[in-house]
């Protein structure tokens, strides 16, 4: 079933994911301009070559929508690595994926697809779950939290701009266009706040790239696939992970109320789903 196999890259893609985001919280001090920068060096050198051989175009065909694509892109893994430097690992994460809200108000609006009022509701639902985390699970900073809004409306806005595109696009020239764009300005921008890393860190700093590199590839596909309302509430799955993660690897500790927060989540992300592929 189609449906089944966008949930399974969208599952895969939220892996990598988190296993990157947590390379990133460990490797906090450095900037999050030279982060962005390897995290793009990382993946242009799995996509580069593999462009090369599937004999596509590195242009692509709608290069306005790639475009902004891309800048929404670097915008929003940008200013989430900043909100590390300022938010728990497990707040943050859960944050920024206020974006499925965003992304099916985005695509509601532009793209026209329906959403049941049940389905409103559901989001609603979950939204409350990451307020709760937000406002009884761990503080919350000012500045942290306006990068990481911005990260999630941006976010939100790429799933529509994929969804756009749809499969007219190789899922590698679009992850490209990021790359590339997140190369220029990421190392730009650290030429003022490079800091030279040691032998771990280099691997660790290049990891980010590989993790990245599957984490984009099946958000794309997965994106690609099916109907934007239902696959990116499935983004709401690294909310969990991250929180394990910080948990066990950061030391962070999650109350009573964070718990009810994830259960709200997952209740509202589960359902909609099933709604969904019941209809």
């Amino acid at each position: 079933m189609k449906s089944s196999k966008a949930i399974f890259y969208m599952i895969f893609s939220v892996i990598a994911f988190s296993f990157m985001n947590a390379v990133v919280k460990y490797l906090n001090d450095f900037s999050a301009y030279q982060i962005v920068f390897f995290r793009s060096v990382g993946t242009l050198f799995f996509t580069i070559p593999l462009i090369i051989k599937a004999k596509v175009s590195f242009l692509g065909n709608h290069k306005k929508l790639l475009f902004l694509r891309g800048l929404a892109g670097v915008i929003s893994l940008t200013c989430f690595f900043q909100s590390l430097n300022y938010l728990a690992l497990g707040t943050a994460v859960s944050l920024r994926y206020t974006s499925p809200i965003f992304a099916a108000i985005f695509a509601f609006i532009f793209l026209k697809e329906k959403i049941k009022p049940m389905q409103w509701f559901l989001f609603l639902i979950a939204f409350a779950g990451v307020l709760i985390i937000k406002g009884f699970g761990v503080d919350v900073n000012s500045l942290g939290l306006i990068f990481v809004m911005l990260s999630a409306v941006s976010l939100g806005l790429i799933f529509v701009l994929i969804r756009k595109i749809g499969n007219s696009e190789h899922p590698l020239v679009i992850i490209n266009y990021f790359m590339v764009m997140a190369f220029v300005f990421g190392g730009l921008m650290s030429i003022n706040h490079w800091r030279h890393p040691n032998f771990i860190e280099w691997l660790l700093l290049l990891s980010l790239g590989f993790f990245g590199y599957i984490g984009q590839l099946y958000l794309t596909k997965a994106v690609q696939s099916y109907e934007t309302n239902v696959i990116a509430p499935l983004k709401y799955l690294e909310v969990v992970f991250m929180i394990l993660i910080g948990a066990f690897w950061f030391g962070e500790t999650y109350n009573l109320w964070t718990l009810l927060g994830v259960l709200l989540i997952m209740f509202g992300l589960v359902y909609n789903v099933y709604l969904k592929r019941k209809s």
